[in-house]
């Protein structure tokens, strides 16, 4: 689980990327096909609760300031890599309106990927690297085993930097979000820790 497919005497193309069976996430990067099982319940449970977090302030503007689009497991096409975050979120300034299309290839201005055993590694080493390529300003790791949130912002020469980092049943003002404050507990599942 999370190694990549056989390696094709190619590169993997997204018509690869295409025939992986819909019960298991597909991402293509650098010509390599990685796939994943779908998340188990803390990793979804931490997305959804965050998705109503995040989108009712934000995208909504109810309890909050508006001006952005928070979206969950947007396919990405950044260049040739083909990512698929946990959320992803685009302010209004850049990307007015929702498009109608199979994919994005306007780089988000934030994304969160919640880690789980099988993803972590890819997440921090494959995925994070082409996020700071494509210039996203903002990544967020939720971990529903340590029960953390870490904050990294893209600097002007194109690294991350930590931020920001919390865990446990804190309440937190966390950028670029910190408009409203996030109750860090919602998103863990009580036996997470031993799953």
């Amino acid at each position: 689980m999370g190694h990549p497919a056989e390696k094709p005497q190619h590169p993997a193309t997204y018509a690869d990327l295409e025939a992986v069976p819909e019960h298991l996430v597909a991402e293509l990067i650098q010509g390599v096909l990685y796939t994943f099982p779908r998340p188990a319940s803390p990793h979804t449970k931490a997305a959804g609760i965050l998705t109503m977090d995040l989108g009712t302030p934000f995208t909504r503007g109810r309890g909050g300031p508006g001006g952005w689009w928070i979206l969950p497991e947007p396919e990405l096409h950044l260049g040739e890599d083909v990512l698929i975050p946990d959320l992803a979120g685009w302010r209004r300034e850049r990307m007015p309106e929702v498009p109608s299309v199979p994919y994005f290839t306007l780089p988000p201005d934030w994304v969160c990927e919640v880690l789980s055993p099988s993803t972590a590694t890819h997440d921090r080493f494959r995925k994070m690297p082409v996020y700071a390529k494509a210039g996203v300003s903002w990544l967020w790791f939720i971990d529903p085993v340590a029960r953390s949130l870490e904050v990294f912002h893209l600097n002007a020469r194109k690294l991350w930097e930590r931020e920001q980092a919390f865990s446990g049943e804190d309440r937190v003002r966390a950028a670029p979000f910190d408009a409203v404050e996030l109750e860090l507990s919602a998103l863990w599942t009580p036996d997470a820790a031993r799953t």
